[in-house]
């Protein structure tokens, strides 16, 4: 690997050794609203600059310009969310995990916030082409006194043209601590399509998303759980199964699918119905949404 360099400039690097890649994050809140104040780039991953819909809240769309994710990648993703800061994170597409020949991608995430402040994270899916060897880790760090919505959507092979996750493996893990004390560990591993297959596992759905949301009391649980029952009842969504528990002070909604369309905007509807109550503040589609 030759010719690594930050601030945005161009990496040469040798075919053969992937993508390195790693972007870091500070948000502060700054003359009157939430600022990035820190921004360290190295490699394909970017920020496009922040919108402010909602005067104080900064909307950060996280960019990664090849398009997708292959063999050999390593890359790494940090956002640290400073005390009174409030931010919101997004992609414009899904993340795709192409065929990778035999060779592991690396994909590494660590959210930090502070107490008194909030990070809403709304990544698109995560798409695994048939053949795509990845080991992927999410470190959630959250002090108490933060606030925190976030989602991960994981979609094996494409369902949209009947693709099956037949070979490949995935080896995903999800740390969720509240001043370093866990709150929730999962994995989302699978031998290609062994985990789909399981009665354990997907229950034969390709898609599979969870929902975090904190703080929250038995009151949000009854709230979330109305919602979504309301919601499946009228849309008559036979294709989407769906559960939410309460861990101490935080909720997880689990979900199983087809489609993206349908999970994200069941997602999309109990976030609307949780912001108020944790973020203090209806909902704010992120415009990007709409594109």
């Amino acid at each position: 690997m030759t010719d690594l360099t930050l601030g945005g400039m161009t990496s040469n690097l040798e075919p053969k050794s992937g993508w390195r890649a790693r972007l870091a994050l500070s948000f502060a809140h700054h003359r009157d609203k939430t600022r990035v104040v820190r921004s360290e780039r190295m490699g394909p991953l970017s920020i496009q600059r922040a919108f402010y819909p909602e005067d104080e809240v900064c909307h950060s769309y996280l960019l990664h310009p090849p398009g997708g994710v292959v063999g050999g990648d390593r890359l790494e993703v940090v956002v640290e969310v400073e005390a009174n800061a409030h931010a919101l994170i997004t992609t414009p597409g899904a993340t795709k995990f192409y065929r990778s020949g035999g060779r592991l991608a690396h994909y590494h995430q660590q959210l930090e916030v502070k107490s008194k402040g909030a990070l809403e994270w709304f990544p698109q899916e995560n798409i695994f082409f048939p053949d795509s060897q990845l080991k992927m880790h999410t470190q959630i760090d959250l002090q108490t006194g933060a606030r925190f919505i976030g989602w991960e959507m994981q979609c094996l092979g494409r369902p949209a043209i009947d693709e099956r996750f037949d070979q490949g493996q995935i080896r995903s893990s999800l740390h969720l601590c509240l001043d370093g004390k866990p709150l929730l560990i999962e994995h989302f591993n699978t031998l290609n399509d062994q985990l789909q297959g399981s009665a354990s596992g997907l229950r034969g759905y390709p898609m599979q998303a969870t929902l975090f949301i904190t703080p929250a009391d038995d009151l949000l649980l009854e709230k979330v759980r109305e919602t979504i029952q309301q919601s499946l009842d009228h849309w008559s969504h036979p294709d989407i199964q769906v559960g939410a528990t309460r861990l101490d002070g935080l909720i997880v909604v689990r979900f199983l699918g087809y489609q993206t369309e349908s999970l994200l905007q069941l997602m999309t509807l109990v976030w609307k119905t949780v912001r108020p109550s944790v973020m203090n503040r209806t909902a704010c589609v992120p415009r990007i949404w709409a594109t």
